[in-house]
């Protein structure tokens, strides 16, 4: 789902005047009705957020106009889940059927290229070789997806707990392939007539097994790397530490970018860096074995070893919890100066209320404070384009009236669940 507070709206299909097709095996009628239902909730976030459509009776009174207009819009933000939820079911079957012809495509395009490169010097072992492990390598890819066919097909090993596309697991599954491939591929040519890998004069293996060494090394770097990432996640989102929203479906951009969408250096630099030394690997792996090739080698190796590194340390510092700074009591314009009391509203202000990828309507309704025992929801208040509250450094509630006077603790919930250590104010009589 495209945040509706940006917008954004998914692509689309369907026919003449939106209504999209109905012949039940594609996902243009789940799309239309996606949009149908993206373009309701912004015209009635924009409807709000002007004045109007508030019934006259609760104009009267700010705070029983905002919980009524907040309400309005959460039904219609959870009316926007449904339809979303039916684009992912279509998009994901989708994704699964373009994987495999993608994936069938990469072999095509192999067997093309080993036949243009034949010409004139003739067909030979080594081609069939690494024809043979392609297929193989695209054959076990056809199994992954058909076994995951309701999640994405290949992209489902490659996603993580909270729906987005992990880079440290598909620089591993890259990886993966690369070793799977060289390994099919030298199997293959020892069996063939002629396809044994050669041996230089000092004894010293060459071409695609000099590779072995270095390419093990990678192997665990980044083997380790996925385990280690998902690891430290896992266990700053128990703690409270990282705040990890689920998002609607797996995007291309979240291989380099954080939660928000926003361009992440860490993710970045590994993701550049492996496809680069993943095509060189691939020169080696593919190439015939007469030809001149760059090293690849303990160089390539450490530097991936260093990317690797650089990765994991941020993984360990990204995100937080939910941080309290202050809690003042909102004054409306002519309001004398006074303490906080029961049904007065309170801005509280801090850190960490909206995590990268939680500004959708309805993660941003999932938002509360407990303040002492009574848990009070947010209230979503539009403004022109979006929502001025909830924000990520101020929320605005109003307090209980049956608030008893005195200390009071206030805490904060996020959409994600993480819980902000408690803020004590003073609530008078």
């Amino acid at each position: 789902m495209g945040a509706p507070g940006a917008g954004g709206v998914p692509g689309a299909g369907g026919g003449p005047g939106g209504e999209g097709c109905r012949c039940g095996r594609c996902g243009h009628g789940a799309r239309a009705a996606h949009r149908k239902a993206v373009a309701a909730f912004v015209a009635l976030r924009e409807e709000y957020a002007a004045g109007r459509g508030i019934p006259a009776g609760l104009t009267r009174s700010a705070g029983a106009a905002r919980q009524w207009v907040s309400d309005e819009l959460t039904l219609s933000a959870r009316n926007l889940t449904e339809h979303a939820a039916a684009t992912r079911a279509t998009w994901l079957d989708a994704v699964h059927r373009g994987t495999l012809r993608t994936l069938w495509g990469a072999v095509a395009a192999l067997l093309l290229g080993q036949a243009l490169t034949a010409v004139g010097g003739g067909w030979t072992a080594h081609r069939t070789a690494t024809l043979t492990a392609a297929v193989a390598l695209a054959l076990g890819g056809t199994v992954t997806a058909w076994r995951h066919r309701g999640h994405g097909g290949v992209l489902a090993p490659l996603t993580g707990e909270d729906q987005r596309l992990s880079t440290s697991r598909t620089v591993a599954a890259g990886w993966s392939a690369v070793a799977v491939l060289a390994v099919l591929t030298a199997v293959t040519g020892n069996v063939l007539p002629g396809g044994a890998v050669p041996v230089a004069a000092d004894g010293a293996l060459s071409g695609r097994a000099a590779l072995a060494p270095p390419l093990l090394l990678v192997l665990l770097t980044v083997g380790g790397t996925a385990v280690a990432a998902r690891a430290v996640v896992a266990a700053r989102v128990r703690t409270g530490r990282l705040q990890k929203p689920a998002a609607e479906r797996p995007r291309a951009v979240d291989l380099f970018a954080d939660d928000a969408g926003r361009a992440d250096l860490a993710a970045t630099q590994y993701l550049l860096v492996n496809t680069v030394v993943v095509a060189l690997a691939l020169t080696v792996v593919l190439g015939p074995p007469g030809l001149v090739r760059p090293s690849a080698g303990w160089v390539t190796a450490a530097l991936v070893v260093v990317s690797a590194a650089g990765y994991l340390a941020a993984k360990c510092d990204e995100g937080g919890r939910p941080v309290i700074l202050s809690v003042v009591r909102a004054r409306e314009p002519g309001d004398l100066p006074a303490p906080i009391r029961p049904g007065d509203d309170i801005e509280i202000r801090g850190t960490g209320f909206v995590p990268p990828g939680a500004r959708t309507p309805d993660l941003l309704s999932r938002i509360v404070v407990r303040i002492g025992t009574v848990h009070v929801p947010v209230p979503l208040v539009p403004g022109p384009g979006g929502f001025t509250s909830p924000a990520d450094a101020a929320l605005t509630v109003p307090v209980p009236a049956d608030i008893d006077p005195g200390p009071t603790e206030i805490r904060v919930i996020t959409a994600s669940g993480a819980e902000s250590a408690p803020w004590t104010a003073e609530v008078g009589e």
